[in-house]
């Protein structure tokens, strides 16, 4: 039983630190460009490799 006055501070604390760690990231506009990264994928920007 004494285990839980420890767990629940360290639970607390861990949630607290990831809430604050996402509005971070939402404030710092970390999701703005969802699409961007999936449809660079698609372009092929990579230059042969020639000389071989």
């Amino acid at each position: 039983m004494n285990e839980f006055f420890y767990l629940i501070p360290v639970s607390l604390a861990l949630g607290t630190l990831g809430l604050v760690v996402f509005i971070w990231s939402l404030r710092a506009k970390q999701y703005d460009d969802l699409d961007g990264a999936a449809e660079r994928v698609l372009y092929d920007n990579d230059e042969p490799i020639s000389g071989e």
